[in-house]
């Protein structure tokens, strides 16, 4: 009967759960600017800088990592500056 109950046990622990694909876009959203790090872009719209900044973080695969839809599709200076950031922080890499 243990033997039974062990080998039950072991064969439960191997078994494998599906997992959920990871989604093409993060739904949380940006974290809020006061946690957000910092760069020196003094000179450019506050557009690029928010682009490069979520482009730059998500070269690097930090938690600050995000691409905003919508603003990457409506908005040239937001997309320049997530390009910007993501092609300069991904070469340093």
């Amino acid at each position: 009967m243990r033997s039974l109950v062990l080998i039950l046990f072991v064969l439960g622990g191997c078994s494998i759960l599906p997992s959920s694909p990871p989604p093409e876009v993060d739904t949380r959203g940006p974290l809020p600017p006061s946690t957000r790090p910092v760069y020196n872009l003094s000179g450019y719209p506050a557009e690029f800088k928010d682009g490069y900044v979520d482009g730059c973080e998500t070269a690097k695969g930090s938690q600050f990592a995000w691409k905003d839809p919508r603003r990457f599709e409506a908005d040239k200076q937001y997309r320049q500056g997530w390009q910007d950031g993501n092609q300069i922080c991904g070469a340093k890499r």
